[in-house]
């Protein structure tokens, strides 16, 4: 079973426009079959694992001992890591694919270490190569824009784009996260 793991923040709280969101991503990703990985906690983590379970799903929740928070009740598997380093290295080498929901410098340091770790190749020493790398917009978007001014400090390349930019995918809804992870996972 192919497993995808979804970063997001531990704010949002039930019923929250942000929490429906990611409790329907993490339904749709269990009716699609796939096993769902996040850091364990609450908030966007609670509600991935939420929709995934109400659907029968496989949750996989990766937690620290630096937190004595416990697991969601949501999470079937939790894998408890001693520090945050272990913890961020534990979520990406169990996905399959990612998927970055709206978070805090908690899901950006997820998504950067992922998608640093894809744009060095280093993913495929350690974990298998580039598998898909799916974020949020519009929530997303401004340090998508951002990393693309990189080909601009290149003076004598006009035009050139970091190769970090193909690796990375925008999408806007849990429906278009599925579809594109059943042509690309």
């Amino acid at each position: 079973m192919k497993t995808v793991t979804v970063f997001g923040s531990a704010l949002p709280t039930e019923g929250s426009g942000a929490y429906l969101e990611a409790q329907r991503l993490g339904r749709l990703l269990a009716e699609a079959g796939y096993a769902l990985c996040n850091g364990g906690y609450r908030g966007l983590m609670e509600a991935t694992a939420r929709g995934a379970r109400e659907a029968g799903g496989h949750t996989v929740g990766i937690t620290c001992a630096l937190w004595s928070t416990p697991a969601n009740s949501y999470i079937v598997e939790e894998v408890r890591t001693q520090t945050f380093s272990e913890r961020l290295m534990t979520l990406i080498e169990r996905g399959d694919a990612y998927i970055a929901l709206p978070g805090g410098t908690g899901t950006l340091a997820e998504l950067a270490l992922a998608w640093e770790m894809m744009n060095k190749r280093t993913l495929s020493k350690t974990v298998g190569g580039q598998k898909p790398l799916l974020v949020m917009a519009p929530y997303w978007q401004p340090v998508i824009d951002c990393l693309q001014q990189e080909g601009q400090l290149n003076d004598g390349h006009p035009g050139w784009v970091a190769a970090a930019m193909d690796i990375v995918t925008l999408i806007k809804t849990p429906e278009e996260a599925l579809e594109h992870l059943r042509k690309n996972l």
